[in-house]
């Protein structure tokens, strides 16, 4: 209808539009295989470079995303080493701290003991030579109490310090024999 109203001539009954008329259909071609050469030698080239370069960087980084990977582990792996070595010398100068400490604690014990012991000795010591000294002032002074005694009943001076002394002396190991022999309290 359209082609009736446009003043083309009316299209015969076996003329099928779908099919184009054959000039068309060479020209149609050749301008097809013209366009095919030029562009596989100008424009196909240019795309299977940057397809290959795509495919290179692509694959460049997969290897080096792989690589990468392997390094971070190994490096995982060696961290992981360290950190077990590192708990491991941790735990291992615990065990030194400690046994230096109960060491350390022993010892001073020991010294604690030694000091206390020397302490004591010399204690003991000091109180045997003051022991020494008081019976040692007490002699002098029952002796001195003694002559002064022997003087008053005896009615005369026992003056002579050489006399006086064997006669103290003489006394005090009586006595000293008697309390020997006889433990017993006065």
């Amino acid at each position: 209808m359209f082609a009736t109203l446009a003043g083309a001539p009316p299209l015969a009954a076996t003329d099928n539009p779908l099919v184009p008329a054959t000039p068309e259909l060479i020209v149609g071609i050749i301008a097809f295989v013209l366009l095919f050469l030029f562009l596989r030698a100008k424009v196909f080239p240019v795309f299977e470079k940057t397809f290959a370069e795509r495919a290179e960087s692509i694959e460049g980084a997969i290897a080096g995303a792989k690589a990468e990977r392997e390094q971070a582990h190994e490096l995982l792996t060696r961290y992981q080493a360290q950190l077990a070595e590192a708990r491991d010398e941790a735990g291992r100068i615990r065990t030194e701290a400690q046994t230096q400490r109960a060491e350390i604690v022993e010892e001073a014990r020991g010294e604690a003991r030694i000091e206390a012991q020397r302490i004591l000795d010399a204690g003991t010591a000091q109180i045997a030579s003051e022991r020494q000294q008081a019976l040692a002032e007490l002699r002098r002074e029952v002796g001195t109490l003694a002559v002064d005694l022997a003087s008053r009943i005896v009615g005369e001076s026992l003056a002579d310090d050489a006399r006086r002394r064997g006669t103290v002396e003489r006394y005090l190991a009586e006595l000293e024999g008697t309390a020997v022999a006889d433990p017993s309290p006065v």
